[in-house]
């Protein structure tokens, strides 16, 4: 059952989703049926795997939080359970039993699950007791760092949209400026694009770095910013949507300084 955890004294539910390798083989001639956790894109439909609407349509019963489900509800003739952060527990509580009563159960997540989902694939897999497979996603962050040319390899990426303690994250961002592409995920509304950029400068970072916001990636309303990091500073500061000129749906990418190796 999903009982209730405390992200600081523990456990963080991304540990018990990390905490083993899944099994080998083939999930579909395993002896048990399992849960999928689908990965459904950035958004644009068009960006969905076809592994992924397989699991999606053959489901029975479909959980996840509203404005992921309502993007994957026309792939499946499921039962729709959708939740928001204070309905969740309950929520998939009531999934559970549905998949217990032998129904076949999928949740889904935004972009990739391997990229900020981790929290609530833990909150899955502790609520049922049954396996649960992962099936990737296309993330915003691969999108970011095609349209950014930012290769994965020469990238440090920092995901802040989890809750609990942020130290560790922004500390792998002072260090890596500069030297290395940043592909960051925001969390709304307290470390936004502004706000990032800002503790990043203050750390000695130069302000004259290329920074990059994506917005609303694959949408048809999606921005993109090409700005500096000192320029993007200026709209640190807020706590709420009103605050910042940065959409919730956003990627930040800061390239590194590469006009030396350009140059030689």
């Amino acid at each position: 059952m999903s009982d209730d955890y405390d992200l600081d004294a523990g456990p963080d539910p991304a540990d018990i989703a990390a905490a083993t390798p899944e099994p080998s083989g083939s999930p579909e001639t395993g002896e048990e049926t399992p849960v999928f956790a689908v990965g459904i894109g950035p958004g644009d439909p068009k960006y969905l795997t076809r592994r992924g609407a397989r699991a999606i349509s053959q489901a029975d019963v479909v959980v996840g939080f509203e404005t992921v489900v309502d993007l994957v509800a026309a792939e499946t003739d499921a039962d729709l359970l959708t939740c928001g952060y204070a309905d969740e527990a309950a929520t998939l509580d009531s999934f559970a039993d549905r998949v217990d009563d032998g129904e076949r159960g999928t949740a889904v997540l935004m972009g990739d699950p391997n990229h900020s989902g981790y929290q609530f694939l833990g909150k899955v897999q502790r609520a049922v007791d049954a396996p649960v497979r992962v099936i990737p996603g296309i993330s915003s962050l691969q999108i970011a760092a095609s349209r950014a040319r930012t290769p994965m390899e020469d990238s440090t990426f920092v995901t802040l949209h989890k809750s609990g303690s942020l130290d560790a994250d922004l500390d792998r961002l002072v260090d890596a400026v500069g030297d290395r592409h940043l592909l960051v995920l925001p969390r709304p509304f307290d470390w936004m694009p502004g706000d990032i950029a800002a503790l990043l400068v203050d750390s000695g970072a130069d302000p004259h770095l290329d920074a990059l916001v994506l917005e609303r990636l694959t949408r048809p309303d999606e921005a993109v910013t090409q700005t500096t990091l000192g320029a993007l500073a200026d709209s640190a500061g807020g706590t709420d949507r009103e605050s910042t000129p940065y959409s919730d749906l956003s990627v930040l990418v800061v390239r590194a300084d590469v006009s030396a190796e350009v140059e030689g």
